[in-house]
C-alpha cells in the first residue's frame, strides 16, 4: 500500500475532475508503437481470449509486425504538436476548465489523463490527491458505455486506488450516450457541416466495432449505440433510408457487430451512390481510428467500389456546444460537492483546533 501525500489536519479538501481518454502512443514509430500495443492487447477486458492462447499470437505475430504498420498509419494523421487524440483532449480539458470556473464559484480542478500511456492515469491521481482532491468525478470521454473501453478505465482508476491509505471519495460517470446536450451538439456539428457542403444522400453513423460475443455476454454497448444513432436521425429530421448505423474496426476473425463500416460502403458505392458523409460519435476527439481508418481507408473503399463523393464529417473536438455539454454533465454529477467546500478561513480554523488538540501536523 502506498501514499504519495502525508495527511495535514485542517488541510483545504478540494474537489477534482478527471477526464480519461483511451490513450495514445508517445510518437508515429514502431518503437512507440510496441509498448503501446503491448499494454493494450494485454488487457483482458480488451481481449477476452484465455492468455494461454491469445500470448503466443500477441507476442508471436502481432507485435513483432503490427507496430511498423500502425506506426506508418499514424505517420499520416499526426499533427505537429502530438497526437491528435491527446492534443483534442489536453484541449477540452482546458476549455472546460475555463468553461467551469466561469460557471461555478468554487470551480473544481480538471485534469486528464490516458487509460494507455501518458500522463497516466496513477500519476495524475497521485497528483490530484497531492493537491488536496478528497473528492473526484472521473468522467470517461466514451460516449457509450463498453466493457473494453469504460470499464477498463475504471478498472484501472479502483486498481490505483486500492493501493492507497488514503483514498478520495470517487464518483463515476458510466455513460452519456443520450444526454440531451450530447445528442445536440452532435446534430449542430452536422447541420454546420451540411451548411457549408451540402447534403448527402446517405449518412453512415459509424462507431468503434466490438465483438459479437460482448453483446452476447451482456454489454449494453450495441444498445448505446443504436439509441445514439436514431436520438440523432431524429434531430435531423431524417428518415430511415437516409442514415444507417454500422460498426468499425473489425480486428481478428470472430464475428463483430454488424453492419460493418467497410461492408456498407463498398455497397454503397457498387451502387454508384452520388454522396455518403460519415460521422463517428462515440469518438469525441478525432484519432487514428476518424482521421486514417474512416477519413482515409474508408474513402478508398467507397470511391474505389464506384461511389462518387465521400465526406467525413469531424469529431466534435472543440466546438463549443460539446464543451458546454460536458460542462452540464459534469455539473450534473458534481451536485452536492461544491457546496460542500469550505472557505480557507474555515480551514485556517480547523487546522488551528487540531493543533491545539495535540495533532503533529
Amino acid at each position: 500500500m502506498t501514499s504519495k501525500s502525508h495527511y495535514q489536519h485542517g488541510s483545504r479538501n478540494r474537489t477534482g475532475v478527471l477526464l480519461i481518454n483511451l490513450g495514445t502512443p508517445d510518437a508515429p514509430t514502431a518503437q512507440a508503437l510496441r509498448p503501446y500495443l503491448k499494454e493494450f492487447l494485454s488487457n483482458p477486458r480488451v481481449i477476452e481470449v484465455p492468455r494461454l492462447i491469445w500470448w503466443p499470437i500477441l507476442h508471436g505475430f502481432i507485435l513483432p509486425f503490427r507496430p511498423k504498420a500502425s506506426a506508418e498509419k499514424y505517420t499520416k494523421i499526426w499533427m505537429p504538436e502530438g497526437s491528435p487524440l491527446k492534443v483534442h483532449t489536453e484541449r477540452q480539458t482546458k476549455l472546460l476548465r475555463e468553461m467551469l470556473q466561469a460557471r461555478l464559484k468554487n470551480p473544481p480542478m480538471v485534469e486528464y489523463a490516458m487509460n494507455i500511456g501518458k500522463p497516466s492515469v496513477t500519476t495524475v491521481l497521485q497528483n490530484m490527491q497531492a493537491q488536496g482532491c478528497e473528492r473526484i468525478l472521473v468522467i470517461p470521454l466514451f460516449p457509450q458505455y463498453a466493457a473494453s473501453s469504460t470499464a477498463a478505465a475504471m478498472d484501472n482508476v479502483f486498481m490505483i486506488l486500492s493501493r492507497m491509505r488514503n483514498q478520495p471519495a470517487i464518483r463515476t460517470v458510466k455513460q452519456y450516450h443520450d444526454h440531451p446536450a450530447y445528442i445536440a451538439a452532435l446534430a449542430h456539428n452536422v447541420r454546420d457541416y451540411w451548411s457549408a457542403h451540402g447534403r448527402p444522400d446517405k449518412l453512415i453513423i459509424s462507431f468503434h466495432g466490438t465483438p459479437r460475443s460482448s453483446l452476447d455476454k451482456g454489454d449494453p454497448y450495441h444498445c448505446a449505440c443504436q439509441k445514439t444513432g436514431r436520438l440523432l436521425a431524429e434531430a435531423l429530421t431524417l428518415d430511415a433510408n437516409q442514415y444507417t448505423v454500422c460498426f468499425q474496426s473489425r480486428f481478428g476473425k470472430a464475428k463483430w457487430l454488424t453492419p460493418y463500416t467497410a461492408v456498407t460502403l463498398e455497397e454503397l458505392g457498387k451502387s454508384r451512390t452520388q454522396r455518403v458523409d460519415v460521422i463517428c460519435p462515440g469518438f469525441v476527439s478525432d484519432c487514428l481510428e476518424t482521421l486514417e481508418e474512416i477519413a482515409i481507408e474508408a474513402k478508398s473503399i467507397f470511391v474505389q467500389a464506384g461511389g462518387k463523393e465521400f465526406h467525413y464529417i469531424p469529431c466534435l473536438n472543440e466546438r463549443n456546444d460539446w464543451i458546454q455539454a460536458l460542462a452540464d454533465i459534469t455539473c450534473s454529477h458534481l451536485h452536492g460537492w461544491l457546496d460542500n467546500e469550505v472557505s480557507e478561513e474555515a480551514t485556517q480554523l480547523s487546522r488551528k483546533l487540531a493543533l491545539e488538540m495535540g495533532a503533529k501536523s
